[in-house]
């Protein structure tokens, strides 16, 4: 299975080679409540103050985009943490090790956590989780309405795929075109 994986990430590669943009171009990433209704996705210190969470496309890669947690001047990177828990959680990690937690952020101010919920061979599932245990979608979407989901990548068959500013990480998030 992984190396059916890792055959398709050089195939999109590939045929990503030759379309260049001349700057990144960034997606916004939202939850989707099944009605239909879009919930903000943010990154949140310890003190409680909120930052943007975008995924960006580089030139040359419109197929598998970096999420990233945008405080102040710097890109983090947003990961599946290493845990035992049965919902992984998905949090930004500063420079020096800081967690930032990652939730979606209901219109009334109720904040729902962004969990890895399901592991299918190499790709975990991004979902936000409600009080009642429910899962809403995680998407990238672009200024033309392009919808990609959000999903945990592993590389390797490790419990911890790498460190991270110190920090164990399970697995990589990528916003992918939606199936």
């Amino acid at each position: 299975m992984k190396i059916y994986f890792l055959i398709l990430l050089s195939l999109l590669a590939a045929l990503t080679s030759s379309m260049t943009a001349a700057e990144e171009i960034i997606w916004h990433v939202k939850a989707v409540h099944p009605d239909g209704k879009l919930i903000d996705v943010k990154a949140i210190d310890a003190a409680g103050k909120i930052y943007s969470i975008k995924a960006i496309e580089t030139p040359g890669n419109a197929w598998l985009l970096d999420v990233k947690a945008l405080v102040g001047d710097q890109k983090l990177p947003v990961k599946v943490l290493a845990s035992e828990d049965k919902l992984a959680p998905v949090k930004a990690i500063g420079a020096d090790g800081t967690i930032y937690a990652i939730k979606a952020i209901l219109a009334d101010g109720t904040k729902l956590d962004v969990k890895g919920v399901a592991q299918h061979g190499s790709v975990i599932d991004i979902k936000a989780v409600n009080e009642k245990g429910e899962f809403y979608g995680v998407k990238a979407i672009s200024a033309a309405g392009k919808l990609y989901d959000l999903k945990g990548l592993k590389m390797t068959s490790d419990k911890v795929e790498a460190t991270v500013n110190g920090v164990p990480v399970a697995a990589h998030i990528k916003a992918l075109p939606s199936p």
